[in-house]
Parts: C-alpha cells; structure tokens; sequence
C-alpha cells in the first residue's frame, strides 16, 4: 500500500487535467474502470482517456475541496466549474500499488435562476 501522501499525488495528478487539459501524466493501471450517473461503465486505460479527453474541453477548472484516505481508496471532493454551470462532486478513487484502479464518480449540477424556473 502507498501512503497517504503517495495516494493523494496520484489523485492530484488526474485532477489536473481538468485544468491542463493534459492526461498524459495519470496513473491508470491498464484495466482501470470509471462509473458514472447517466453513463455506461467504462474499462480499460484507452477508453477511459478517451472519455475524459470528450469533456476536458467543456471543463473550465476545480475547486478541491477535501480528500479522505482510507486503505487503498481516496474519497475527494470538488467543485467541477463547466460551461453549463457547476458540478459538485465525489469522486471514490481506488489506488493499490500506486496506479488509479477504479474511479467511481457521483455529482450534481448546481441549481442556476434558470432552472428554478
């Protein structure tokens, strides 16, 4: 198992990339799988860097706003600004031998005048 630091910059490292737009520097293991409401499961590095590179563009930047460590799994928190307003979300991150294994992500829009309407 990595330490708490080791886990938490390999979380950092994939958050980046909403602010860089560079994916080249996450750690995935090659059978790595993401999870999402309104969405298919995705397995495997390539397809999972496939999807992230269709919504880096719609991704204006993050707000960390905490990680919780426990074993081999990160919990995060961020606030996700889009071009259609802003995500609140959690991401469950499961990290053995370093490498992200497994992203399972929950989140919700921010209510916009718009849509209290």
């Amino acid at each position: 198992m990595s330490s708490r630091e080791q886990m938490i910059a390999v979380v950092e490292e994939y958050l980046n990339c909403f602010s860089t737009k560079d994916t080249s520097k996450i750690a995935f293991a090659d059978d790595v799988t993401f999870e999402g409401p309104r969405m298919p499961k995705l397995q495997g590095r390539q397809m999972v860097l496939g999807f992230l590179s269709s919504i880096l563009p719609m991704v204006k930047g993050i707000e960390l706003k905490q990680h919780i460590v426990e074993g081999d799994y990160v919990a995060t928190l961020f606030d996700m600004e889009t071009i259609a307003g802003v995500d609140h979300v959690f991401d469950l991150i499961h990290i053995p031998d370093g490498k992200i294994k497994g992203i399972q992500a929950f989140y919700y829009p921010r209510e916009t005048p718009d849509a209290q309407a």
